[in-house]
């Protein structure tokens, strides 16, 4: 983890499987979100709130082992993300299995308001 990048993984064990022995695709999701809040998370502002305003998976290729995704802010995304109290980011994020193919397209946005806040506006 740093700044600007985070990495994380999910082993490919019984207990997340789908029907055909690969990760499930609610799990490969959920991956891809846990990675890109982490890197919003650790940059917004520490009286603001993260929250994800959309996303987006598309399914490519049979996913083989172990999976891995990397989630990435810009410099000038970064820099947003302090100096404004509200404001949505896309974040990248790349998802690569043991084979190094990328099973999955995917594309998350994030939002962050002042914590006080109820109402999520764009």
């Amino acid at each position: 983890m740093t700044a600007d990048s985070v990495e994380i993984g999910i082993r490919n064990e019984k207990k997340v499987q789908n029907h055909i022995g690969g990760v499930h695709a609610s799990a490969m999701n959920l991956l891809a979100e846990t990675a890109t809040g982490m890197v919003v998370g650790m940059n917004v502002r520490d009286d603001c709130i993260p929250l994800v305003k959309e996303l987006k998976m598309a399914f490519r290729k049979r996913a083989t082992g172990s999976l891995r995704a990397v989630a990435t802010l810009s410099a000038e995304q970064r820099a947003a993300m302090q100096v404004s109290d509200k404001g949505e980011v896309n974040v990248s994020v790349t998802v690569t299995d043991e084979a190094g193919v990328n099973p999955v397209k995917c594309e998350f946005v994030w939002a962050w308001i002042p914590s006080g806040s109820r109402k999520l506006t764009s």
